[in-house]
Protein backbone atom coordinates (compact mmCIF):
# COMPACT_ATOMS: atom_id res chain seq x y z
CA UNK A 1 0.00 0.00 0.00
CA UNK A 2 1.33 3.43 -0.92
CA UNK A 3 1.85 5.63 2.13
CA UNK A 4 0.47 9.14 2.46
CA UNK A 5 3.91 10.79 2.12
CA UNK A 6 4.59 8.71 -0.99
CA UNK A 7 1.33 9.92 -2.52
CA UNK A 8 2.18 13.54 -1.68
CA UNK A 9 5.63 13.06 -3.21
CA UNK A 10 4.10 11.58 -6.38
CA UNK A 11 1.76 14.59 -6.68
CA UNK A 12 4.70 16.98 -6.20
CA UNK A 13 6.72 15.12 -8.82
CA UNK A 14 3.88 15.54 -11.31
CA UNK A 15 3.67 19.27 -10.53
CA UNK A 16 7.46 19.53 -10.87
CA UNK A 17 7.48 17.85 -14.26
CA UNK A 18 4.50 19.80 -15.64
CA UNK A 19 5.78 23.20 -14.56
CA UNK A 20 9.30 22.42 -15.75
CA UNK A 21 7.96 22.13 -19.30
CA UNK A 22 6.40 25.61 -19.27
CA UNK A 23 8.11 28.60 -20.87
CA UNK A 24 7.80 32.29 -20.00
CA UNK A 25 8.65 35.41 -21.98
CA UNK A 26 9.73 38.98 -21.12
CA UNK A 27 9.87 40.61 -18.67
CA UNK A 28 10.61 37.22 -17.07
CA UNK A 29 14.24 36.27 -17.69
CA UNK A 30 14.84 33.69 -14.95
CA UNK A 31 12.57 31.00 -13.52
CA UNK A 32 13.56 28.95 -10.47
CA UNK A 33 11.84 25.62 -9.83
CA UNK A 34 12.95 24.44 -6.38
CA UNK A 35 11.06 21.19 -6.92
CA UNK A 36 13.96 20.40 -9.27
CA UNK A 37 17.19 21.72 -7.73
CA UNK A 38 15.97 21.80 -4.08
CA UNK A 39 14.03 18.54 -4.34
CA UNK A 40 15.95 17.01 -1.42
CA UNK A 41 14.56 19.63 0.96
CA UNK A 42 11.02 19.45 -0.39
CA UNK A 43 10.92 15.67 -0.33
CA UNK A 44 12.14 15.60 3.25
CA UNK A 45 9.45 18.12 4.20
CA UNK A 46 6.75 15.87 2.74
CA UNK A 47 8.22 12.71 4.26
CA UNK A 48 8.58 14.17 7.73
CA UNK A 49 5.38 16.17 8.06
CA UNK A 50 2.96 14.66 5.54
CA UNK A 51 2.36 11.43 7.44
CA UNK A 52 -1.14 12.18 8.72
CA UNK A 53 -4.39 13.82 7.63
CA UNK A 54 -4.67 17.48 8.63
CA UNK A 55 -7.32 19.78 10.04
CA UNK A 56 -5.90 22.99 8.54
CA UNK A 57 -3.83 23.69 5.43
CA UNK A 58 -2.19 27.09 4.98
CA UNK A 59 -1.72 28.05 1.34
CA UNK A 60 1.04 30.36 0.15
CA UNK A 61 1.54 31.92 -3.28
CA UNK A 62 5.00 30.96 -4.62
CA UNK A 63 8.61 30.69 -3.42
CA UNK A 64 10.41 33.67 -1.99
CA UNK A 65 14.03 34.24 -3.08
CA UNK A 66 15.42 33.58 0.41
CA UNK A 67 12.83 31.01 1.46
CA UNK A 68 11.57 28.05 -0.53
CA UNK A 69 13.91 29.02 -3.37
CA UNK A 70 16.79 28.20 -1.02
CA UNK A 71 15.45 25.26 1.02
CA UNK A 72 12.64 23.62 -0.96
CA UNK A 73 10.16 23.97 1.94
CA UNK A 74 7.15 26.34 1.72
CA UNK A 75 7.92 29.74 3.28
CA UNK A 76 11.28 28.07 3.81
CA UNK A 77 13.21 30.59 5.87
CA UNK A 78 16.55 28.88 6.44
CA UNK A 79 16.70 29.02 10.25
CA UNK A 80 13.10 27.82 10.63
CA UNK A 81 13.58 24.89 8.26
CA UNK A 82 17.00 23.88 9.57
CA UNK A 83 16.58 24.50 13.30
CA UNK A 84 12.84 24.09 13.93
CA UNK A 85 11.85 21.50 11.34
CA UNK A 86 15.26 19.77 11.48
CA UNK A 87 15.43 19.60 7.69
CA UNK A 88 18.67 20.02 5.84
CA UNK A 89 19.92 18.58 2.57
CA UNK A 90 21.98 19.07 -0.52
CA UNK A 91 20.57 21.94 -2.56
CA UNK A 92 21.76 22.17 -6.14
CA UNK A 93 21.64 25.12 -8.55
CA UNK A 94 18.88 26.14 -11.00
CA UNK A 95 19.74 25.61 -14.65
CA UNK A 96 19.94 29.37 -15.19
CA UNK A 97 20.92 31.33 -12.10
CA UNK A 98 20.49 35.07 -11.78
CA UNK A 99 23.70 36.69 -10.48
CA UNK A 100 21.69 38.84 -8.08
CA UNK A 101 19.70 35.86 -6.74
CA UNK A 102 22.26 33.13 -6.09
CA UNK A 103 21.11 29.84 -4.61
CA UNK A 104 23.22 28.93 -1.60
CA UNK A 105 20.77 26.52 0.00
CA UNK A 106 21.13 26.17 3.74
CA UNK A 107 24.26 28.32 3.61
CA UNK A 108 22.10 31.32 2.64
CA UNK A 109 22.54 34.06 5.23
CA UNK A 110 19.57 36.16 4.17
CA UNK A 111 16.39 35.71 6.16
CA UNK A 112 13.04 35.38 4.39
CA UNK A 113 10.88 37.78 6.40
CA UNK A 114 7.58 36.22 5.37
CA UNK A 115 8.78 32.76 6.40
CA UNK A 116 10.30 34.03 9.62
CA UNK A 117 7.02 35.63 10.59
CA UNK A 118 4.83 32.69 9.56
CA UNK A 119 6.88 29.94 11.17
CA UNK A 120 7.55 32.19 14.15
CA UNK A 121 3.80 32.45 14.73
CA UNK A 122 3.43 28.68 14.60
CA UNK A 123 6.45 28.04 16.80
CA UNK A 124 5.17 30.53 19.36
CA UNK A 125 1.75 28.88 19.42
CA UNK A 126 2.72 25.20 19.32
CA UNK A 127 6.33 25.01 20.48
CA UNK A 128 7.62 22.10 18.43
CA UNK A 129 7.25 21.49 14.71
CA UNK A 130 5.80 18.07 15.50
CA UNK A 131 2.99 19.64 17.54
CA UNK A 132 2.14 22.10 14.75
CA UNK A 133 2.22 19.54 11.95
CA UNK A 134 0.06 17.09 13.86
CA UNK A 135 -2.97 19.09 12.69
CA UNK A 136 -1.58 21.65 10.24
CA UNK A 137 0.31 21.75 6.97
CA UNK A 138 1.68 24.46 4.67
CA UNK A 139 1.60 24.28 0.87
CA UNK A 140 2.54 26.73 -1.86
CA UNK A 141 0.12 27.12 -4.75
CA UNK A 142 2.82 27.73 -7.37
CA UNK A 143 6.29 26.14 -7.10
CA UNK A 144 8.01 28.61 -9.42
CA UNK A 145 9.85 31.83 -8.60
CA UNK A 146 10.02 34.45 -11.37
CA UNK A 147 12.57 37.22 -11.84
CA UNK A 148 13.18 39.95 -14.36
CA UNK A 149 16.56 41.00 -15.76
CA UNK A 150 17.31 43.08 -12.65
CA UNK A 151 16.58 40.20 -10.31
CA UNK A 152 13.33 41.69 -9.05
CA UNK A 153 10.66 39.24 -7.97
CA UNK A 154 7.67 38.87 -10.31
CA UNK A 155 4.50 37.30 -8.92
CA UNK A 156 2.53 34.71 -10.94
CA UNK A 157 -0.65 36.80 -10.98
CA UNK A 158 1.15 39.34 -13.19
CA UNK A 159 1.93 36.83 -15.95
CA UNK A 160 0.18 37.20 -19.33
CA UNK A 161 -2.93 35.09 -19.64
CA UNK A 162 -1.39 32.71 -22.20
CA UNK A 163 1.40 31.90 -19.73
CA UNK A 164 -0.68 32.06 -16.57
CA UNK A 165 -3.46 29.67 -17.57
CA UNK A 166 -1.38 26.51 -18.19
CA UNK A 167 0.56 27.25 -15.01
CA UNK A 168 -2.65 27.59 -13.02
CA UNK A 169 -4.04 24.35 -14.44
CA UNK A 170 -1.02 22.44 -13.17
CA UNK A 171 -1.04 24.22 -9.80
CA UNK A 172 -4.79 23.79 -9.29
CA UNK A 173 -4.61 20.07 -10.07
CA UNK A 174 -1.80 19.62 -7.54
CA UNK A 175 -3.61 21.60 -4.86
CA UNK A 176 -6.80 19.63 -5.41
CA UNK A 177 -4.87 16.36 -5.14
CA UNK A 178 -3.23 17.57 -1.92
CA UNK A 179 -6.61 18.43 -0.41
CA UNK A 180 -8.04 15.06 -1.37
CA UNK A 181 -5.08 13.31 0.24
CA UNK A 182 -4.90 15.33 3.46
CA UNK A 183 -8.69 15.87 3.84
CA UNK A 184 -8.53 19.08 5.92
CA UNK A 185 -11.50 20.86 7.45
CA UNK A 186 -10.02 24.26 6.52
CA UNK A 187 -7.78 25.74 3.87
CA UNK A 188 -6.44 29.18 4.79
CA UNK A 189 -4.96 31.43 2.16
CA UNK A 190 -1.95 33.45 3.26
CA UNK A 191 -2.89 36.65 1.46
CA UNK A 192 -5.62 37.44 -1.07
CA UNK A 193 -4.02 35.68 -4.05
CA UNK A 194 -3.85 32.42 -2.12
CA UNK A 195 -7.33 32.94 -0.70
CA UNK A 196 -8.86 33.06 -4.19
CA UNK A 197 -7.21 29.82 -5.21
CA UNK A 198 -8.01 28.21 -1.86
CA UNK A 199 -11.71 28.94 -2.34
CA UNK A 200 -11.65 27.45 -5.85
CA UNK A 201 -9.80 24.32 -4.77
CA UNK A 202 -12.11 23.72 -1.80
CA UNK A 203 -15.26 23.93 -3.91
CA UNK A 204 -17.25 20.72 -3.73
CA UNK A 205 -14.97 19.06 -1.16
CA UNK A 206 -16.78 20.25 1.96
CA UNK A 207 -13.71 22.22 3.05
CA UNK A 208 -14.06 25.69 4.54
CA UNK A 209 -11.86 28.45 3.16
CA UNK A 210 -10.48 31.46 5.00
CA UNK A 211 -7.64 33.97 4.91
CA UNK A 212 -4.94 35.57 7.02
CA UNK A 213 -2.88 38.63 5.98
CA UNK A 214 0.28 37.99 4.01
CA UNK A 215 3.35 38.47 6.25
CA UNK A 216 5.48 40.09 3.53
CA UNK A 217 7.06 43.47 4.40
CA UNK A 218 5.56 44.65 1.07
CA UNK A 219 2.18 44.46 2.82
CA UNK A 220 2.17 47.65 4.97
CA UNK A 221 -0.24 46.26 7.57
CA UNK A 222 2.00 43.22 8.08
CA UNK A 223 4.66 45.45 9.60
CA UNK A 224 2.39 46.24 12.55
CA UNK A 225 2.10 43.10 14.70
CA UNK A 226 1.45 40.66 11.88
CA UNK A 227 1.44 37.70 14.25
CA UNK A 228 -1.24 39.31 16.40
CA UNK A 229 -3.39 40.08 13.36
CA UNK A 230 -3.06 36.56 11.97
CA UNK A 231 -3.78 34.88 15.30
CA UNK A 232 -6.84 37.09 15.82
CA UNK A 233 -8.15 36.16 12.38
CA UNK A 234 -7.67 32.44 13.08
CA UNK A 235 -9.53 32.83 16.36
CA UNK A 236 -12.33 34.71 14.60
CA UNK A 237 -12.64 31.80 12.15
CA UNK A 238 -12.70 29.46 15.16
CA UNK A 239 -9.72 27.54 13.79
CA UNK A 240 -7.65 28.33 16.89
Amino acid sequence: MISLPEQLIAAAEQLRDETERLRFGPPITHVYNPLVYAWAGHKMYLERFGRTRKDVIFLGMNPGPFGMAQTGAPFGEVAAVRDWMKIEGDILKPAKEHPKRPIRGFACRRSEVSGRRLWGLFAGKFGSAEAFFARHFVVNYCPLAFMNSKGANCTPDKLPRAEREPLERACAAHLRATLELLQPKWIVGVGKFAERHAQTAADGLGIKAGCIPHPSPANPSANRDWAGQAAAQLRALEIW
